[in-house]
């Protein structure tokens, strides 16, 4: 993990995450708990309507954290109900937060790679949940966004469904304080696997 970004992951509290949020959260730490003990894949797929903010960042900070906290087996995916592409303040935003993103084809649905470290990283586009480059067993949904949780009352092959919503930074685009909105977002998703990963042996 590149130091910069090991520097800034020590200095979130975890700990600041508010108790109504750790009975949600919780949910998702049993599942890699059980899927550990069970010595079986944990894979997590975070969907949102279109796969373009807040699953992503759910993707990329769940990954991040289990490296930081070394956890073994933990391969993390995006998906959504419909297909667009990263929104391109989400790749300034994790840039921002010390991430290495470039952007390796430049079509109307970009591919970036964002790399967390010298030989780690994460391959970021847009795509539908069920998109053949993710699980299609043996994986914890997790909904980022409660209009995908609506519109999708069974993700076909999930171990379980959990709801882990947060508000869409997209409200801020165009005005003065998109920027820290986008950090705000990152940073709270980042602090809750944060949280998720410590609860990890």
């Amino acid at each position: 993990m590149f130091p910069t970004l090991k520097q800034y992951i020590d200095q979130i509290g975890a700990n600041t995450v508010p108790e109504n949020r750790k009975e949600v959260l919780d949910q998702l730490a049993a599942y890699i708990i059980y899927q550990q003990k069970e010595d079986k894949p944990i894979n997590l797929n975070f969907i949102c309507t279109h796969n373009s903010r807040r699953s992503h960042l759910g993707q990329v900070w769940a990954q991040v954290m289990a490296s930081y906290y070394k956890i073994p087996d933990v391969l993390t995916f995006s998906g959504g109900t419909e297909t667009t592409a990263v929104f391109p303040m989400i790749i300034k935003t994790l840039e921002s937060q010390h991430f290495k993103v470039t952007m390796v084809d430049e079509s109307e649905n970009p591919l970036y790679e964002a790399a967390y470290g010298k030989d780690d990283a994460l391959y970021l586009f847009s795509k539908a949940y069920d998109d053949e480059s993710n699980p299609t067993e043996d994986f914890a949904a997790i909904m980022t966004c409660s209009q995908a949780d609506e519109d999708c009352p069974l993700i076909v092959g999930a171990d379980q469904r959990i709801a882990i919503t947060y508000d869409d930074p997209k409200v801020s685009d165009g005005t003065d304080h998109q920027k820290q909105t986008y950090l705000e977002r990152s940073l709270q998703i980042a602090t809750e696997m944060k949280y998720v990963f410590s609860q990890i042996k």
